[in-house]
């Protein structure tokens, strides 16, 4: 499913328009990535929670000529699923 799929499907589960739908998804995105980017969790109970990790400097391999290079560290979004999405997943 990409986001216009997901818009669609958020329109009529919900009886929105496409627009508002498209507003109200924009506006979860924005406000979920400023409350990672504040350092915060984000935990819809039944869904999941969102958070933010930071992975460790590592060394790594090119694969097209095995030269050694180093990765820098970086920050990373985790999702952990929630009970509810868990059960409905097969």
């Amino acid at each position: 499913m990409n986001k216009a799929e997901l818009i669609d499907a958020m329109a009529s589960g919900a009886g929105l328009s496409k627009s508002d739908a498209k507003k109200a998804l924009e506006a979860f995105i924005g406000a979920t990535g400023e409350a990672l980017n504040a350092g915060d969790r984000v935990a819809l109970v039944g869904f999941g929670s969102f958070s933010v990790s930071t992975r460790a400097a590592r060394k790594g391999r090119n694969p097209q000529t095995g030269k050694e290079i180093n990765i820098a560290a970086k920050k990373v979004v985790k999702f952990k699923a929630g009970a509810d999405l868990a059960k409905i997943v097969k």
